[in-house]
């Protein structure tokens, strides 16, 4: 039961934190705030972020509340996973490394699913005017546009995604995802 308990509870905590950080990143990278899936997660957000935005504002364009929030619900998951699996706290040094590693981590993994996403919708004509495929499209240029340039498209194939999901794999790996 108790493996089931922590399953249940890891999964919730990071659909919610995939959902904040999601929402830190569609402002950082200035994305449709009237795009429906931007819209959806603006309301399953707002009700927690509303309230931490009066005493921790955005500063030049980032979301600062939207990172303490994830930063601070990936504290609280694993403190709860550690006192179920061990029956005690972690020490706050570790914690505190654990959270940031974890927030970096769940940050570089939106963008690869993002990146498979959107070379999966390419691939599907119809798929070309959904809203979901220019929210996709806003999130990875960050990424892909630096790689377009030194590996431009060729042939018609544009391969910075795979070069991009390479580097954020590697990434990932290295900071012990």
């Amino acid at each position: 039961m108790q493996n089931a308990f922590s399953f249940l509870l890891n999964t919730l905590f990071d659909i919610y934190i995939s959902v904040v950080l999601l929402r830190f990143l569609l402002q950082w990278v200035r994305a449709d705030f009237y795009n429906p899936f931007s819209q959806l997660i603006v309301k399953l957000t707002n009700p927690i972020l509303v309230p931490l935005r009066k005493v921790i504002p955005g500063y030049k364009g980032i979301d600062w509340s939207s990172l303490l929030l994830g930063f601070a619900l990936i504290l609280i998951k694993a403190s709860l996973l550690s006192l179920i699996g061990f029956g005690a706290f972690p020490p706050v040094i570790a914690l505190l490394i654990y959270a940031v590693l974890e927030l970096v981590v769940s940050i570089l993994y939106i963008f690869w699913i993002s990146i498979i996403i959107q070379a999966i919708l390419s691939w599907i004509p119809q798929m070309h005017h959904h809203p979901i495929t220019g929210i996709l499209q806003q999130l990875t240029r960050p990424i892909l546009r630096p790689i377009q340039r030194i590996i431009p498209p060729m042939g018609g194939f544009d391969l910075s995604p795979l070069v991009a999901l390479i580097g954020l794999q590697f990434l990932i790996i290295a900071l012990g995802g």
